[in-house]
């Protein structure tokens, strides 16, 4: 019953790309009163990805909540994609999920209930595959469809990872293309005309739960997931929170196909435009065309995992990642003493690669 639904259509903003800028949310939680709590490991200051609450020498709790208006016109793949989204957060933490709460909005005056069932049923099986389960929930009547979870997740106080902690000379690793807003904001409109929303849709439906456990078992020195501020927008949250530099190789950047063909259409997410905008005052681009700068900013939903760790470290986790089926995680840049708080992207004219069409080795060593 629910096959010719088409959820997008029923959304303003899709998935992420919904999310308040970072120029607008930031200022606020900056304005919000800091907690004095001993136990409180990471809270709002830093916009991490989630909270971390010690409850003693060996235990701390992980604690996040995301939720989103459609991504996608199924909604079994949009609750398979919100879930999978939020657990990202307890992930990107270096922790393992616990339990997960549900979160819906739902307009029954437009959709079915069984719209609605397929929505659960998504998650359900997402989380599921991350060995948790859903205990609970909240339902609100609302004008769109909105779904998502409240994870808890545990992880050892000593073994956070924050997004506080990179160091100059660590590199950076990423585990999933970008280019998802702009496949889905295509097929939103109809004009997905290269077919690339399934591609998009099984790598938003990716549980980070491989490339976490890979980068908990090297040195990893910080950690966070790359949603809706985009790669750029995520990445000046580790500069400014750990007082660095970062370098970026834009040609060095695992990029959807499909996501150039629409970018050059115009075809961009208004939170990418947003993300862009916001970033002028700590990016500098090194003779970086406008697209390149959009793919950059294009704001994600459910996408990887981007790491700062030693170079020897980094060379593990890559043959680890591919090992282990994760074939677009690529090393794309590194972190830089100064100056701080900022990003600087370039381009390598050498660009040299194996003849998979990967690089095999750290292009930073």
């Amino acid at each position: 019953m629910t096959e010719a639904i088409r959820l997008t259509q029923l959304a303003k903003r899709a998935g992420c790309a919904a999310k308040q800028p970072p120029g607008f949310l930031l200022p606020l939680l900056h304005s919000l009163p800091k907690s004095n709590d001993a136990n409180l490991l990471v809270g709002s200051i830093t916009a991490d990805d989630a909270a971390v609450y010690k409850l003693n020498e060996e235990l701390a709790l992980v604690l996040t909540t995301d939720f989103f208006t459609p991504i996608v016109d199924s909604p079994y793949d949009f609750g398979a994609i919100a879930a999978a989204n939020a657990l990202s957060d307890v992930y990107a933490m270096g922790g393992t999920p616990l339990t997960a709460l549900s979160i819906v909005g739902f307009p029954d005056h437009l959709l079915p209930p069984e719209a609605l069932v397929d929505i659960l049923r998504g998650a359900a099986d997402k989380v599921a595959e991350a060995g948790i389960a859903i205990v609970g929930g909240h339902t609100i009547k609302s004008d769109e469809p909105i779904f998502g979870l409240s994870v808890t997740g545990t992880v050892s106080p000593r073994r956070v990872l924050a997004n506080s902690g990179a160091r100059p000379g660590d590199v950076l690793l990423l585990t999933k293309p970008l280019g998802l807003g702009m496949i889905t904001t295509a097929a939103k409109r109809n004009q997905d005309d290269l077919g690339a929303i399934e591609e998009a849709i099984r790598i938003m439906a990716t549980l980070n739960r491989v490339a976490a456990e890979v980068f908990t078992s090297v040195e990893t020195h910080a950690l966070t997931d790359v949603t809706g501020f985009g790669l750029l927008g995520h990445l000046r949250n580790i500069v400014e929170a750990s007082d660095v530099c970062a370098h970026v190789v834009v040609n060095h950047v695992p990029v959807l196909s499909a996501a150039w063909q629409y970018v050059r259409a115009g075809i961009v997410p208004g939170g990418t435009h947003a993300n862009h905008r916001f970033l002028e005052n700590y990016v500098s681009y090194d003779d970086i065309s406008q697209d390149d700068q959009l793919i950059l900013c294009d704001a994600q939903t459910s996408g990887g995992l981007l790491a700062a760790l030693p170079p020897k470290a980094a060379e593990s986790a890559l043959k680890l990642l591919r090992d282990r089926g994760i074939h677009a995680a690529a090393i794309i840049g590194r972190i830089e003493p100064e100056p701080a708080g900022t990003i600087i992207v370039s381009r390598d004219k050498h660009d040299a690669r194996a003849s998979d069409g990967t690089r095999s080795v750290c292009p930073f060593v």
